[in-house]
């Protein structure tokens, strides 16, 4: 066993993506950690090293544009389809790196990119988890979003977002709130998409997630095709490798030991 680590920019439509590649298992998959609105590379943690040893595999992380040491947005503001052009971000830097066999594990946007990009680009992607995803946009989401805005507002929360974007801060918040809270983006809804996924599905939701309900989570397993499994942690909320480690991390490691 040879461990090769890449830690570089990898350049896509004259923008540059930071990305972390531990290349430890030849012949094995390679799992791809995708963030949510708020996150980076750094705030997975010790999650996908230890994942990784645990099952044998590969991994990918990576700063989507605008986040931790990615280039910055051109601007905040998005278009509606923006969670779709990132799964096209995403299939050209698995072309890039020669990622042929992904296990793709996402939260939160992370979640619903993994989703978008097992429909569009299947024969490269081998089974999923996903964490806390979005198929289409509820009341419970703006509602946790507005009170998220607040907290923005009230709180350090951009001083302690500053460790990890930089002066990217305000940037990324507004990406979100602003995108999601207006009004064209209502009608944003990628159920037409997962009829095209075959591969395994691992869907994993807090009970109590603040941005979600459990319709998310049965809709999505309902319009797949592949063979799904789900994991609802009671008394939780929107982020469960956080909120219940170890619950999360079992049922991961256990759905990537039964996959053929």
């Amino acid at each position: 066993m040879a461990e090769h680590t890449i830690a570089k920019v990898i350049q896509v439509e004259d923008k540059n993506i930071y990305v972390e590649y531990y290349h430890t298992f030849e012949d094995r998959p390679t799992i791809v950690f995708l963030h949510d609105s708020l996150g980076c590379v750094t705030l997975w943690r010790d999650l996908p090293q230890k994942l990784s040893e645990a099952v044998k595999c590969n991994v990918l992380v990576y700063d989507r544009l605008g986040y931790g040491k990615s280039d910055p947005m051109p601007t905040h503001e998005r278009p509606v389809n923006y969670l779709e052009l990132e799964a096209d971000v995403l299939n050209e830097l698995l072309t890039q790196l020669d990622v042929k066999d992904a296990i793709l594990f996402g939260h939160s946007d992370g979640g619903s990119i993994a989703l978008i990009t097992a429909a569009k680009y299947s024969d490269r992607i081998k089974a999923l988890i996903c964490e806390a995803a979005h198929i289409f946009v509820e009341e419970v989401t703006l509602k946790g979003i507005y009170k998220a805005m607040e907290g923005y507002r009230m709180t350090n929360l951009a001083e302690r977002l500053a460790k990890y974007h930089g002066d990217k801060v305000d940037s990324i918040f507004k990406a979100w709130t602003e995108t999601w809270t207006k009004a064209d983006y209502k009608v944003w809804n990628i159920e037409y998409l997962l009829k095209d996924i075959t591969c395994p599905l691992l869907f994993i939701q807090g009970e109590a997630d603040e941005y979600g309900t459990m319709e998310q989570v049965d809709r999505t397993i309902n319009h797949v095709w592949g063979k799904t499994k789900k994991l609802i942690i009671p008394d939780i909320g929107h982020t469960p490798h956080k909120e219940a480690p170890e619950q999360t991390f079992d049922a991961a490691k256990d759905f990537i030991t039964k996959l053929k």
